[in-house]
């Protein structure tokens, strides 16, 4: 039994320091994207609202968007849904769905059941355009500036703090926004 102490031990140590550490992080749902700095991936997707149409990216070059990682099944995008309908109804920037894996249909109740925040929803049916974003889960958000930089990433439900503190003051206009 006592050659396992020792390495018990230093186990249930080194879980705790990651533990305390992953606690106090001020930036937990800032997740490193290699995107930062780089040209968003380019798309071109069917529009959900109108599929004969296509929600492009090249469109969307020229004003700052938030481009939102979302589908009916993610149980995060329900908890984030009403700050996104707060965030549309600020006019600070067009909010961009980007609708993955997900069923045409159920997108649709779901939008006229809890209100549609996006200005455009593009449907990623294969997956395909979120594995060039580097997505691994929904919610993801993304900022995009006016010449299709990634200016911003944040992992999970967006928040009031996140909002207010992480994305507004990088927008041009705004305090410590960015030109």
């Amino acid at each position: 039994m006592n050659r396992f102490a020792v390495p018990m031990a230093v186990f249930a140590a080194l879980v705790v320091v990651l533990a305390i550490g992953i606690r106090h992080s001020p930036q937990k749902g800032i997740i490193i994207s290699p995107l930062i700095g780089k040209p968003a991936p380019l798309f071109s997707l069917p529009s959900l609202n109108d599929p004969a149409h296509a929600v492009a990216s090249g469109d969307l070059k020229g004003r700052w968007y938030l481009l939102n990682v979302w589908g009916t099944w993610c149980v995060g995008c329900r908890a984030e849904h009403q700050m996104l309908l707060e965030a549309r109804d600020a006019h600070a920037l067009p909010l961009i769905g980007l609708d993955w894996k997900d069923d045409d249909a159920r997108a649709r109740q779901w939008l006229a059941q809890f209100g549609n925040p996006y200005e455009a929803i593009a449907l990623d049916h294969s997956g395909r355009t979120a594995v060039d974003f580097g997505v691994y889960g929904a919610p993801e958000t993304f900022l995009i500036n006016a010449q299709g930089i990634v200016v911003y990433k944040y992992v999970g439900p967006l928040t009031r703090d996140v909002w207010t503190q992480e994305i507004l003051p990088r927008l041009p206009g705004h305090a410590g926004g960015s030109s």
